[in-house]
């Protein structure tokens, strides 16, 4: 019996050149037409495919399940400052209560008493305890975070990153993860 299955469930996991995946976190997936475009461009090279078929008037091909990039992207030194990224850094988890409901991002000294958007600036928080916090300073509320913000690196990310695999990992794409071993810093 075959299953019918939708290319829209059918991602491709991005390698860069050297077999690595551009990115852990978020794992780096193309759509299915995303990484048809780039094979047909001559962008990337099809390492691995699904068993689904797509077809065109004029074309066949199995859908790419992994794929190469053709050049080499040098990977990021810093990660980029986002909301992903703060959350990551601190677990998903309030850094004020534990929670990891309903998470926010809080400014430890608010930003209207000057405080900025910055990476030493900013922690994870619940919604609860950010309200509660408002526009205090921690010493002026006794609420301070578990963990001092700070500029986490790549390898902090990653370490940080294997506690929250994706939800989706096709099994043609193990051999380019790591969830369970040590990542170079």
């Amino acid at each position: 019996m075959t299953v019918n299955v939708s290319p829209e469930s059918l991602p491709a996991l991005v390698l860069n050149a050297d077999y690595r995946p551009l990115s852990y976190y978020p794992l780096s997936l193309w759509s299915w037409q995303d990484a048809i475009k780039a094979v047909c461009l001559d962008r990337v090279n099809i390492v691995s495919e699904y068993d689904r078929v797509i077809h065109s008037p004029s074309f066949e091909m199995k859908l790419p399940s992994v794929v190469s990039l053709k050049s080499y992207v040098k990977p990021a030194r810093h990660p980029a400052f986002t909301r992903f990224n703060v959350f990551l850094r601190d677990r998903f988890q309030c850094q004020y209560c534990g929670s990891r409901e309903d998470l926010t991002f809080d400014h430890v000294i608010p930003r209207s008493l000057g405080g900025r958007t910055t990476w030493d600036n900013v922690v994870a928080a619940c919604a609860p305890c950010n309200l509660k916090k408002g526009n205090k300073l921690p010493a002026q509320i006794n609420m301070h975070p578990w963990q001092k913000p700070f500029h986490p690196t790549v390898h902090d990310l990653h370490n940080n990153g294997r506690a929250f695999p994706p939800n989706y990992l096709h099994e043609s794409w193990m051999d380019y993860l790591y969830w369970d071993t040590e990542l170079e810093p």
